[in-house]
């Protein structure tokens, strides 16, 4: 078959060291599928990244048939018909989340436009670097001839946290929870919801809060731990979640491209337009969402309790606030 170009940006980072291989390997787009992955990032890491380059080619893996590193937008999002943008400007010690997001608009315009002048209008676009549903938002407004629907961003990390909890408390595998949401930002403001999730429990499919038994926990140390994993991850490894983060975007992107397996949902940011959930238009915010044919929708006509209105409410604020700051620095970039 005819090879994807597939982009990965911040290339010589660690989170493109794990999921590299994992692409080129086929665990993503399949077995059978030949790529061209496209490296991209700052000209400083350029010699860095001749050594990724260099052991992507020393592993002999059959389906890649092409490897270009680049500094160069141009050359970087030309034709592509995957873009992987986890490079961003971390947030350094001392470092206002206002100061950050004025960072990362800058790069977010360039690399939007830069999609929307040389990559396909079909091209599907994940967003990792942080903050990563503001930085996305500013992507997909800055290519205006690329279908919003076109952009995600992670929370697939916090969804697979959030399943990795629930079958840790009960002794069970990952693979037997599903169906929980993380709504709203992939921030400390996220809400991880297991109202409508499911866990195999000896053969029978029960409800999780049923399963568990225990709503005190699940009100209070469980959310906190998936809100607060990032920073845990931190505290331990003195540097941020690479291979779990890698495993969520190669997660993230084979439901994109072979769809959702029948019965479950996963949770992705996405364009909030047309949403039942009374969250504000024009949002990136992470939602239930099922793919089909590469096109996800939204799960529809699930009940919200009170307690979870008020924390989708609140990671709404969040994300309207640095919707209004991101905007206010975008218009003067």
């Amino acid at each position: 078959g005819e090879p994807i170009r597939v982009l990965v940006t911040g290339a010589a980072g660690q989170i493109a060291y794990s999921l590299l291989y994992s692409i080129a390997k086929g665990h993503v787009f399949g077995k059978e599928q030949p790529l061209v992955l496209v490296l991209l990032d700052i000209t400083p890491m350029m010699t860095v990244l001749e050594g990724v380059v260099m052991e992507l080619q020393d592993c002999a893996l059959p389906l890649l048939r092409e490897v270009i590193p680049t500094d160069k937008e141009e050359v970087a999002f030309k034709d592509l018909d995957i873009a992987i943008l986890v490079g961003s400007m971390p947030r350094r010690e001392g470092m206002e989340r206002k100061d950050l997001l004025k960072a990362n608009v800058k790069i977010f315009k360039s690399q939007g436009a830069a999609l929307d002048k040389y990559a396909k209008k079909t091209v599907k676009v994940v967003v990792v670097g942080n903050p990563a549903n503001t930085n996305c938002l500013i992507a997909s407004k800055s290519a205006p001839s690329i279908p919003k629907e076109n952009f995600s961003c992670l929370t697939r990390l916090d969804h697979n946290r959030a399943k990795s909890q629930i079958a840790l408390k009960l002794g069970v595998t990952a693979n037997d929870v599903k169906n929980v949401i993380i709504w709203g930002n992939h921030s400390s403001t996220q809400y991880p919801d297991v109202n409508h999730a499911k866990v195999n429990v000896k053969g029978k499919e029960v409800g999780v809060y049923e399963a568990i038994k225990n709503d005190s926990w699940l009100k209070g140390d469980f959310i906190l731990a998936v809100q607060q994993r990032g920073a845990a991850v931190i505290k331990a490894r003195k540097l941020s979640s690479a291979m779990s983060a890698a495993k969520a975007i190669c997660d993230h992107v084979r439901d994109i491209w072979f769809g959702t397996p029948a019965g479950e949902f996963v949770s992705m940011g996405v364009i909030s337009d047309g949403n039942s959930y009374g969250v504000p238009e024009d949002l990136l915010y992470s939602f239930p969402v099922v793919i089909k044919d590469k096109t996800w929708k939204f799960v529809e006509g699930l009940p919200i309790n009170d307690f979870s209105r008020e924390k989708m409410d609140l990671t709404a604020k969040e994300l309207t606030e640095e919707k209004e700051t991101a905007v206010e620095f975008l218009s003067s970039a």
